[in-house]
């Protein structure tokens, strides 16, 4: 089988369903976590004792009674629960997060759609992830653009391949075939 040069082997047999499986993981694992920060800031929008837990163990455990940068801090965790910043927040993160369950489930079950949506929603995040990297170097953040851009070009290599790979005209074979007379 003659393979051309700028077709990488992970985008052959196996290899290409083991990454579309694990790109697929890799999804379904930020959903999860996001599906748990949503929940959490929800109910911690609901709950006023937390920030008096907060405040009292500022307090007695790490002795900054009077920490006026403590103080303001909790003030203004204080004025974003009650504005109901988290509460916006949260609702977000759980759309998105149904958004990565999406694409994690069907990328995982291997159908196009899925692809095509992947490409479209996580490409259309990278400009917001290399601002964010520009102002906040850091490596988780480089790591996670890497992923993702490794994902949106895996991704329209598939489709590429298999769309040019649809296009192919087989040659016609001419089949002889015998009339059984009774």
């Amino acid at each position: 089988m003659n393979k051309l040069a700028h077709d990488p082997a992970i985008l052959h047999g196996q290899r290409r369903v083991r990454y579309l499986k694990l790109i697929g993981l890799f999804k379904i694992a930020k959903g999860v976590l996001l599906l748990v920060l949503g929940v959490s800031l929800l109910f911690l929008n609901a709950r006023t004792r937390w920030i008096d837990a907060l405040a009292s163990w500022t307090t007695d455990e790490i002795l900054l009674e009077h920490s006026k940068a403590v103080s303001f801090l909790l003030h203004k965790l204080q004025a974003m629960l009650a504005g109901g910043t988290l509460r916006a927040t949260g609702f977000l993160a759980l759309f998105y997060t149904a958004v990565l369950f999406t694409e994690g489930f069907g990328v995982y079950m291997q159908q196009r759609w899925a692809e095509y949506l992947m490409i479209f929603a996580t490409g259309a995040l990278i400009p917001i992830e290399v601002r964010h990297l520009w102002h906040r170097p850091g490596l988780v953040g480089a790591l996670i653009l890497l992923a993702n851009c490794f994902i949106v070009w895996f991704l329209y290599a598939v489709l590429k391949r298999d769309r040019a790979k649809a296009h192919v005209t087989h040659a016609r074979e001419l089949v002889e075939t015998q009339r059984a007379d009774s």
